[in-house]
């Protein structure tokens, strides 16, 4: 086995720095504001979209994956959600033919209506093309939440409800983001309201 010079140290102080980023009282405050803009879209039948870049359209990808399967149990109303970082070809286009500030804002002028919800990740909270998303997000009627860290950025401005984790480190912001969104996941499932399932 290869040696690992400090990696114990370096696996305590990361560690022990996730869980000071989880520890603060913003989490459960979050889940408070988000979960009931999520139950309403399920029961109205809206739409619920999901976008970010690098890391943070992984993250988008796998609520999608996760609330569309995981907290979609018994025979009633499902989630409706889409992720807008996986429409590839549709990505490329609108950034080659416009600018790639606009690949999320224009599938949202197609795609979303009043009443529907959007989900902004951004670590840094100031991602041109997120920013602009929720700009058109907001005219257009829908809820907006917005994810992100390291202060917040301009998105906290933006969203009506932020979640700003409280670490300048992207790693532990994108950590925190997952957190969130398995907790809101395994709620909706477990715990959420049945009445429209």
């Amino acid at each position: 086995m290869t040696e690992a010079p400090g990696l114990d140290a370096y696996a305590r102080k990361y560690l022990a720095e996730a869980r000071e980023a989880l520890a603060e009282p913003y989490l459960l405050e979050a889940a408070h504001r988000i979960v009931p803009l999520l139950v309403r879209a399920r029961s109205a039948g809206r739409t619920v979209f999901f976008f970010g870049n690098g890391g943070s359209a992984s993250t988008a990808s796998h609520f999608v994956t996760d609330i569309t399967k995981v907290a979609a149990r018994g025979p009633g109303r499902r989630t409706r959600c889409v992720s807008l970082n996986d429409n590839v070809p549709g990505m490329t286009a609108l950034a080659n033919d416009l600018d790639y500030a606009h690949v999320f804002a224009e599938q949202l002028k197609v795609l979303a209506e009043p009443g529907d919800v959007a989900v902004a990740i951004s670590g840094s909270g100031n991602s041109p093309n997120v920013l602009e998303a929720v700009r058109v997000a907001r005219t257009l009627g829908v809820a907006t939440i917005g994810l992100t860290g390291m202060g917040g950025g301009k998105l906290k401005e933006l969203v009506d409800v932020a979640v700003v984790v409280p670490s300048n480190s992207m790693q532990h912001t994108e950590d925190s983001h997952v957190v969130l969104l398995h907790l809101l996941t395994a709620y909706l499932r477990d715990e959420g309201p049945t009445s429209e399932r």
